[in-house]
């Protein structure tokens, strides 16, 4: 006797045999079909314990049925596949009631055990709110690599929750963006997103900004002024760059996580906190624990749900699309249309990209501002990297210092005539771009800057005085080249 029936819309014979093998002993019945005619029809005649559907059937969207399964049948369990693996069909297929979303190619296995989990809690599923359809060109999070489609997994089971998340990740890895994917496609869509930055807030000024103050709680206190966490009240809280909060609003964030409620600063009247929160960090927080310069109980409070951004280093081949997408979104804020070449995209695929997505960012925007022509060809695209290049290594493989600071072997300025040789090269006849000064000189402060900054760690009053620079230029520097300050860290 039948235990149940799977049935399974899509033209991969593998799928059945591999579900036949495993759950036919158990007693269940696989039938397949390449239609969503036929799939509907075998709905509407109530067989069927579970489903599972691609995407993409030849008359119709397998997206569009998952509703009227919903409506029809709604303990019905539906697993989508997919291999059109982008942010946006994770998301749709969460939000319009599937059990699972499994993006193509997956592992068999995998596929029997996300099968075995949807029969035996069968019964016990809701449906979601279905959200209006939006175009891919407005996608937050770009890539379509294995590395990524975890990512679009775990938003898309995080959608209609409120858990807290912590997300970690090298900067320029997109950190942001998936908060406010988290925010835009959740159930807190309707409220404000706040975001603050615990790295860019002077240490006795961050309770104020994060719980807000009563007027005449502190010297220069004029007014009363609401507290991020005020201004977040049933939205969400982005709090970046929690590694660099200092300890004592360590205690008093932790103090609301567990209590649901803050006080404002010289304030005595408790205020109920209503907003979800995720923390970000680049830094290793199991360390500063052990440092001493996080609290762990903050930590577990904060990590409910840990979420870790793929450097581009470790999805490659996404670079093409992120390229792309950014190449259309310089063109919808006004700058000319541009193409790159195959062998172009080849060549930013092969680049390492310390800086992640951003750097590759600021490189399409370099390249679309700075070059006349409509397509670019590899060779401008390598003329690039290698002033990148030239600005983010220092010193290369074969120089050392003597002892007394001199730099024997290849000296920096022989390095530096090396690469804008190539980059001359690289445009044959023509003339590079103008204000090629400020763009060279752009390249060497950047990671000169940096290098002083992890020498002094992090004091920026040494690093000035190393540098021969005043602290507010200094200071000045950071902030329009975006250098993040580790403070205390080798």
């Amino acid at each position: 006797m039948s235990r149940g029936t799977i049935l399974i819309a899509d033209d991969d014979g593998a799928i059945r045999t591999v579900l036949d093998q495993a759950l036919g002993r158990a007693g269940y019945e696989v039938r397949s079909t390449a239609n969503a005619a036929t799939l509907w029809r075998w709905i509407g005649d109530g067989q069927g314990d579970l489903v599972i559907t691609d995407v993409v059937m030849p008359d119709e969207n397998g997206l569009d049925l998952l509703p009227r399964i919903k409506k029809m049948r709604p303990d019905l369990p539906v697993v989508v596949m997919s291999a059109q693996s982008t942010i946006l069909t994770a998301i749709k297929a969460a939000e319009r009631g599937a059990h699972e979303y499994l993006p193509k190619p997956f592992d068999l296995k995998e596929l029997v055990n996300v099968v075995q989990r949807a029969l035996a809690s069968r019964g016990q599923l809701a449906g979601s709110a279905i959200k209006p359809d939006e175009g891919e060109e407005g996608l937050p999070v770009i890539g379509r690599s294995t590395a990524m489609q975890e990512i679009y997994r775990t938003l898309a089971r995080l959608m209609q929750t409120d858990l807290t998340v912590m997300i970690s990740g090298e900067s320029g890895t997109g950190k942001e963006l998936v908060a406010r994917a988290l925010h835009d496609y959740g159930k807190r869509r309707n409220g404000p997103f706040v975001a603050i930055n615990m790295a860019a807030i002077p240490r006795d000024l961050i309770e104020s900004e994060l719980f807000g103050h009563e007027k005449g709680a502190f010297t220069g206190a004029t007014t009363r002024n609401p507290g991020h966490f005020e201004l977040a009240e049933g939205g969400t809280l982005f709090l970046d760059e929690i590694g660099d909060m200092p300890s004592e609003a360590q205690t008093r964030l932790l103090r609301v996580l567990q209590q649901g409620e803050y006080s404002t600063v010289g304030g005595r009247t408790p205020i109920r906190a209503n907003a979800r929160i995720i923390a970000a960090t680049n830094q290793d927080l199991q360390q500063l624990i052990r440092q001493g310069l996080f609290r762990e109980d903050l930590y577990y409070r904060l990590n409910v749900v840990p979420m870790r951004m793929p450097p581009l280093r470790e999805r490659t081949e996404d670079v093409p699309d992120l390229a792309r997408h950014f190449l259309s979104r310089a063109e919808a804020a006004g700058l000319p249309a541009k193409r790159l070449t195959q062998a172009a995209l080849d060549q930013l695929r092969t680049h390492a990209w310390p800086g992640n997505v951003r750097e590759l960012e600021n490189l399409i925007q370099r390249l679309v501002a700075l070059y006349p022509e409509d397509v670019i060809e590899r060779e401008v695209v390598e003329a690039e990297l290698s002033l990148m290049t030239m600005g983010a290594g220092g010193m290369g493989a074969s120089e050392q210092s003597d002892g007394d600071g001199r730099v024997t072997g290849d000296s920096i300025g022989a390095s530096v005539e090396l690469h804008l040789a190539r980059y001359f090269q690289a445009h044959g006849d023509s003339l590079p771009p103008a204000g090629l000064y400020d763009r060279v000189l752009h390249e060497v402060e950047r990671p000169l800057i940096q290098l002083c900054l992890s020498a002094t760690r992090g004091n920026q009053i040494r690093a000035a005085e190393l540098l021969g620079l005043n602290r507010n230029t200094l200071r000045k520097k950071i902030k329009e080249l975006d250098i993040q300050v580790v403070r205390g860290l080798n």
